[in-house]
Parts: structure tokens; sequence; C-alpha cells
């Protein structure tokens, strides 16, 4: 139990640092944002837990593939924020997310990659 606390704490933490400095720096906010930081604590806490190589692998190449879907998310929601606020803006850049998605999963899979 205390594993799983500490896990927590940890990536909690991870995340208010990130907005605690986004609201003094939007540019260092973003970098640290875009750091591919709770990827590598993910992997982390797979291998202290001494989850399989294979597993943690897999975890790294499939993160790689649902990143990808999210970069048009970061250019339309600045787009969108000023003319419909900021729920619409999320809720439509999700959804944009999620077609992206189904995009690349279908194109994907012509090529033997399985995102799904």
């Amino acid at each position: 139990m205390a594993w799983l606390i500490t896990k927590y704490a940890i990536t909690a933490a991870l995340v208010v640092l990130i907005s605690e400095v986004a609201k003094r720096s939007d540019k260092l906010g973003a970098l640290i944002a875009a750091l591919p930081m709770v990827t590598v604590l993910a992997m982390i806490w797979l291998y202290l837990e001494q989850q399989p190589e294979e597993k943690i692998s897999n975890h790294a190449w499939y993160t790689f593939w649902y990143v990808l879907p999210t970069l048009p998310m970061f250019l339309m929601f600045p787009m969108l924020l000023p003319r419909f606020g900021f729920w619409v803006s999320l809720v439509a850049s999700a959804i944009i997310t999620i077609v992206c998605f189904a995009a690349l999963a279908a194109t994907m899979k012509r090529f033997g990659v399985f995102l799904l």
C-alpha cells in the first residue's frame, strides 16, 4: 500500500509542478509538460515492479503511436479558445484527437501495427 501511495504522490507532484511553473512561464511550463516524464515514470514503475522487458518495451512503442494523434489538438485548441471558450474548445479538441486516433489506427492497421 505504501508503494502505491508513493507512486501516486510522485506522479501527482509532477502534475502540480507543471501547473505551477506554467502559471509563471507559459513556455517553461509547456516545455516541462512536453517532456515525456509521465511515460518515463510509468516505465520506471513497471521496471521497479519487475514487469517483463517486453511489457516495458511495448509501453514505449504504443506511447509513440498514441502521441501522434494528440498533436493536432495542441494546434487546434489555441485557435478554438478565443472563439468558443475553454470548455467547448477542450471538448472539440478531445473529439479531434479521437478522430485522429481512429484515422491513425485504421491507417496503421494496413501496415501491420494494431493500435486497438
